[in-house]
Order: structure tokens, then C-alpha cells, then sequence
């Protein structure tokens, strides 16, 4: 039985349960936030380590989430930050162009395990890696994690209409790409 954010946050405001709040809600949230992490990353320890920092600061910061928003959108929040700050930082660790970062982590896709699958599915993947980040992750928490547009608002703090061309346009460089890759 899955217990409800409310019941979370109750537990996290009291000091004895506490550590039991956070466990609870590292089940409901942590294999989500993985794969969130793991789709804009590609790889599994880029991934792994960006779930980490995401909890940790979730830990620190749950005592002032102000509830005026779902605490999944607000961890979303917290995690798509996260990711875009590591590729920025990953980019010019690298000394690259955004370009030539998305061509590292499409080469990176034909080497995964998580990617042995399907060629469509790759294809799919290969043809994300064009995107910008931030329209790499409208269309991720549209398409795979299917959140509507008013939570995709919330967690990234971007209006609904601006989302909406977003990832109009995603869809549409991607359609774009597979079609041009046959």
C-alpha cells in the first residue's frame, strides 16, 4: 500500500519518525526520479549520482516545501534542475558544443545496456539527444512520465502555453529526425 504525500510530510515533521518518512518516500519517488534522470544522462552512474543529489536535497529542504504544490512536481522540480545543471557542466567540462555533447551521448546510446532493445526505441532516443535540454526534458516528462501540463508547470516553473509549443516543437524535430534518418 502506497502511503499518501500527506502522510509523508506528517511523518517528516516529527522528529521520531522522520527517518521512516524518508525511506517511505524514496519507494514511492526514487525509482521515477531514476529514470527521469537516467533518460536525459543515458548513462546508469551519471544517473545514479544525480538521484543521490536529488535526495539529499530533498532531505534538507522537506521541512520548508511549502505545500503549494504536489511534492512529486516539487522533487521533479528538484531533479530537472539537476540534470540540466550536470549536462551544462558535463558540456564545458568537455570543452564542447551543446552539438557535439548531443552527438557524445547518442554515440553513448548504441553502447547501453538499457538501450539493447528495439532499433525504433533507439532511434527514438538517438532523435532526443538533438533536442535542447530543457525541450529534451518538456517532452520526457510529457511523453514517458505522461504528466500533464499543469504538473509539468508546476515542477518547472514554465507557463502551460509555453510548454505546449515546446514540446509541439519536440515532437516535431523528432518526427523530423526519423523521418530524415530512414
Amino acid at each position: 500500500m502506497l502511503i499518501s504525500d500527506s502522510e509523508i510530510l506528517e511523518k517528516f515533521a516529527k522528529e521520531s519518525s522522520r527517518n521512516e518518512a524518508f525511506e517511505l518516500l524514496l519507494q514511492k519517488y526514487q525509482q521515477k526520479i531514476y529514470w527521469l534522470c537516467r533518460r536525459m544522462v543515458i548513462d546508469h552512474d551519471d544517473a545514479d549520482d544525480l538521484v543521490q543529489e536529488v535526495f539529499i536535497k530533498v532531505w534538507k529542504n522537506l521541512d520548508g516545501f511549502r505545500r503549494d504544490a504536489q511534492l512529486y512536481s516539487w522533487i521533479y522540480r528538484i531533479a530537472s534542475n539537476e540534470c540540466l545543471q550536470f549536462l551544462e557542466k558535463k558540456k564545458k567540462r568537455n570543452h564542447s558544443s551543446i552539438d557535439d555533447f548531443g552527438d557524445t551521448l547518442a554515440d553513448n546510446l548504441s553502447s547501453s545496456d538499457y538501450l539493447n532493445g528495439e532499433q525504433i526505441q533507439r532511434r527514438l532516443y538517438e532523435a532526443m539527444e538533438t533536442l535542447p535540454a530543457k525541450q529534451k526534458l518538456i517532452f520526457q516528462l510529457k511523453y514517458f512520465e505522461e504528466l500533464k501540463y499543469e504538473e509539468i508547470s508546476v515542477a518547472l516553473g514554465t507557463s502551460v502555453g509555453a510548454l505546449k509549443a515546446s514540446f509541439h516543437l519536440a515532437v516535431k524535430k523528432i518526427e523530423d529526425y526519423l523521418l530524415t534518418q530512414d
